[in-house]
């Protein structure tokens, strides 16, 4: 089956079409069977092939219950447990834990998104750029420092949600006298006004970070 693949580490372009996703089934035995090429690939395959931008479906063989996202998960999990690829810093991690079951956790996933597919297009507008410069990719420090800053907006997005949620209070720390039902209503509506704001002015400073520097 003939499949749409883009540049190692880019995403598919929007205009580029794109076939029908590769659908891999998941065995018992914990054994990935890949249905395109009739042969049994392991997670750094499935890594390989997000790279190279083939998409693929993972479906549990015997339910057919699609399990794409554990797998993406787990072939993450390999690849931070790689010497020297840790890319997941510790204090985003323990924000994003505290983040499942809040009130705002289905603000989370949107976000996150839409801010990777932004420092994917930066991505690749600075690899264009020193190709055509120099024809050779730099040593890394631009992008290294982009990504600092790309990382630092997703931790200060992070921040913005967890104070709105249940665990709010530091740890030993008393908690605070229940409000009347109407002054709480006001609070929440006037956190959430707050927080899209917030949301906003974080939106424009992405795209300031993506605009091409002439």
């Amino acid at each position: 089956m003939p499949t749409s693949q883009a540049a190692p580490g880019t995403a598919p372009s929007a205009e580029e079409p794109r076939s029908a996703p590769i659908t891999i089934k998941k065995y018992a035995n914990r054994r990935l069977y890949n249905t395109a090429t009739s042969s049994y690939v392991t997670l750094e395959n499935l890594a390989q092939m997000v790279k190279e931008g083939v998409e693929f479906l993972v479906y549990d063989a015997k339910t057919g219950e699609d399990i794409t996202r554990s797998v993406l998960t787990q072939i993450i999990v390999e690849e931070e447990g790689k010497g020297g690829q840790n890319m997941l810093p510790i204090g985003f991690l323990r924000q994003l834990i505290s983040l499942y079951g809040d009130n705002l956790q289905f603000m989370v996933p949107r976000y996150l998104e839409s801010s990777m597919e932004a420092f994917a297009r930066n991505q690749d507008q600075m690899r264009s750029y020193f190709k055509e410069v120099s024809g050779v990719f730099p040593f890394g420090g631009a992008l290294e420092e982009m990504s600092k800053q790309n990382m630092a907006l997703f931790e200060r997005a992070m921040q913005m949600f967890t104070p709105f949620g249940p665990q709010a209070g530091k740890p030993g720390q008393p908690s605070q006298p229940a409000a009347s039902a109407p002054a709480a209503a006001a609070s929440e509506q006037g956190s959430i006004d707050t927080l899209r704001q917030k949301l906003d002015d974080l939106q424009r400073q992405i795209e300031a970070i993506n605009k091409p520097k002439r």
